[in-house]
């Protein structure tokens, strides 16, 4: 319990309502950046457009995702992969800032048009994604 109290008291006093707002700011700016500039390189939305339909994660998808991630994460943004080709990002509202997706979202069009997920250190499949 010791433990676990320290972490309680990061949610005293927290309003959930202005938490959910930041996250659905989040995902939208991310989805709009991501759209914006990676459309045109082959990426796809795949959660709902909506931001009350989804939560604190975007699921884009494209065609060589598993790569993608790979090179992403070697970049320092984290993500997972999710067979068979979708990208997914979380944003935890409670310390992910609004910096944080737009360098997402730029390191994200950088390995694409650059086409660095190519490079043969992003190929071979780990077990954790």
């Amino acid at each position: 319990m010791r433990a676990l109290s320290p972490a309680l008291e990061i949610f005293e006093g927290l309003d959930m309502g202005q938490v959910r707002a930041k996250s659905m700011a989040l995902t939208s700016l991310f989805i709009e950046l991501a759209e914006a500039t990676c459309g045109r390189l082959g990426i796809t939305l795949a959660s709902p457009r909506e931001a009350g339909l989804r939560g604190s994660q975007v699921a884009l998808g494209f065609e060589h995702a598993y790569p993608v991630m790979q090179a992403l994460i070697a970049a320092g943004v984290i993500g997972d992969f999710r067979a068979p080709d979708i990208l997914r990002f979380g944003f935890a509202a409670l310390y992910v800032s609004f910096t944080d997706a737009c360098r997402a979202a730029e390191t994200l069009h950088r390995i694409l048009a650059e086409e660095r997920w190519r490079d043969a250190d992003f190929q071979a499949s780990h077990t954790v994604t």
